[in-house]
């Protein structure tokens, strides 16, 4: 089955240096080309997209406002949104995971870890670990800082072991370190995660984390 990808940048350069690569790999291709958020938001719809690698900053309709577009439109719940950047520590991009991306990409990235990226999230996986996405949010919420006001209102239906889960899963734990942390199983582990991803209405763990942040479940600083 071929991977569907649609490009979004403003730069010429930037979309035909993807597509070359993106077109010589098998099983993937690129199905359209969008010069701003809006268009970007038309052809995933239009082209039945997997993936659609989205710029932050363009002219218009921005990357941020795209990704909230296509990640709460239920026409496009199978389409992943992944953020290019030119700096990783850039605020927007923390800007564009609260607004659903599954996770983000530097401009330079490989060759062969842009194709690993497009994989991973076709396949329904945040690209970004728990890890790297709590070391973009210290980044921006410096200790002792009290995390944003709106706690989301889904937080209230999670147990107390489901709270556990999600506090473990945005320090980094991967399910094998969070069943032997509350003695589980895998099996159990992973089932608290995903019923937890689902009463908060998230794509992926990279969301679930930003939840964790903005709740206060966990705090710049906090350490496993």
């Amino acid at each position: 089955m071929t991977i569907r990808v649609v490009l979004a940048d403003d730069q010429t350069l930037i979309r035909a240096g993807f597509r070359l690569i993106i077109d010589l790999a098998e099983g993937l291709e690129v199905v359209g080309e969008a010069t701003d958020g809006a268009e970007a938001v038309r052809l995933a719809r239009e082209t039945q997209a997997d993936v659609v690698l989205m710029d932050i900053r363009m002219p218009g309709v921005d990357g941020i406002e795209a990704t909230r577009r296509i990640t709460t439109d239920p026409a496009l719940d199978g389409v992943r949104v992944v953020v290019l950047t030119t700096f990783e520590a850039d605020e927007n991009v923390l800007a564009a995971l609260r607004a659903g991306a599954s996770g983000f990409l530097s401009k330079d990235v490989d060759p062969d870890e842009l194709l690993r990226a497009v994989r991973v999230v076709a396949a329904g996986e945040a690209l970004l670990t728990p890890r790297a996405t709590r070391g973009l949010i210290d980044r921006f919420l410096a200790p002792g800082e009290q995390p944003p006001p709106a706690v989301p209102p889904e937080l209230k239906l999670l147990t107390d072991r489901e709270r556990e889960v999600v506090r473990l899963a945005a320090l980094g734990c991967p399910n094998e370190e969070i069943a032997e942390r509350l003695v589980l199983s895998p099996l159990t582990a992973k089932t608290h995660v995903h019923r937890a991803m689902t009463k908060l209405g998230v794509r992926d763990r990279a969301q679930l984390v930003v939840i964790a942040y903005q709740s206060g479940l966990v705090r710049p600083g906090d350490r496993k």
